[in-house]
């Protein structure tokens, strides 16, 4: 499933998406948001899914919502800014948290503005030492979107959220990985290798455990202790009866490398 701003390809379990506007610093249109969600539709279902990455072509993972991409409007009418984060980036961030894989970031370049809270929804970041995150949003007299308001908090804690998204300073992916935003930065000479080896340690895994691991990890925030024991028992009473779980425990027992199957 190919056109010229976004190259999707689904092969052995792994799903891949790459923002493909490399002029244009691979900035979202709507016509990428459609294509987008129409390979979500594909994929999220299918049971041999085993992982989802995202990245882009060039040098930027995405620079955010492409300004030209809206029509201009007659005199005196103002724009609802709320209406494209109903339409495309709530559903599509909310898509990726559900996903039942892992979705992984091959974040190749810089992020800015909703391109960084793209990068944020993802389940974990892989980055080029030479990419960096811009927050950007208050320069143009608006505030952090696409769930930057809750991603950065909680990962970084209030202060720096406060400050990344006031003060629109540049934060390298070095010091993104040092404060908790992203899970690792490698040498760019690394990346492509590095960042194979995860996606294909992640497709060999228990792909059920993952996305319950997922499931209960971002819930964890909303949850009482209670509740969130509760929802551990419910999740691995599932996974008790899953044959993942069996190969698993006979792989330890016989001392050899489990063979999961995603199921």
């Amino acid at each position: 499933m190919n056109d010229d701003s976004i190259l999707c390809s689904f092969t052995d379990g792994v799903a891949s998406i790459t923002l493909n506007r490399p002029d244009k610093l691979n900035s979202l249109n709507e016509q990428m948001h459609r294509q987008i969600a129409a390979f979500l539709d594909r994929i999220e279902a299918a049971p041999e899914l085993r992982v989802l990455v995202l990245t882009g072509a060039g040098r930027a993972f995405c620079s955010g919502q492409d300004q030209s991409d809206r029509k201009p409007l007659p005199p005196g009418q103002r724009r609802d800014m709320g209406q494209a984060l109903e339409q495309y980036y709530k559903p599509l961030v909310l898509r990726l948290r559900a996903l039942p894989a892992p979705v992984v970031c091959a974040m190749n370049g810089l992020a800015v503005g909703v391109g960084a809270s793209l990068v944020l929804a993802c389940d974990i970041v892989i980055a080029k030492r030479s990419a960096y995150f811009i927050q950007g949003f208050t320069k143009l007299g608006l505030m952090p979107d696409g769930g930057a308001t809750q991603f950065l908090p909680q990962l970084v804690g209030p202060a720096r959220a406060i400050g990344m998204a006031m003060l629109n300073e540049k934060l390298e992916a070095a010091q993104a990985a040092e404060w908790g935003l992203i899970w690792r930065c490698v040498d760019d000479a690394e990346f492509e290798q590095a960042s194979a080896a995860l996606i294909a340690q992640l497709a060999r895994a228990a792909t059920r455990a993952l996305a319950l691991t997922k499931l209960a990890i971002y819930e964890a925030s909303s949850h009482v202790l209670t509740r969130q024991l509760d929802l551990e028992i419910r999740s691995q009473r599932e996974l008790g009866l899953t044959q993942d779980y069996l190969e698993g425990a006979s792989a330890f027992l016989e001392k050899r490398a489990a063979a999961f199957q995603g199921m």
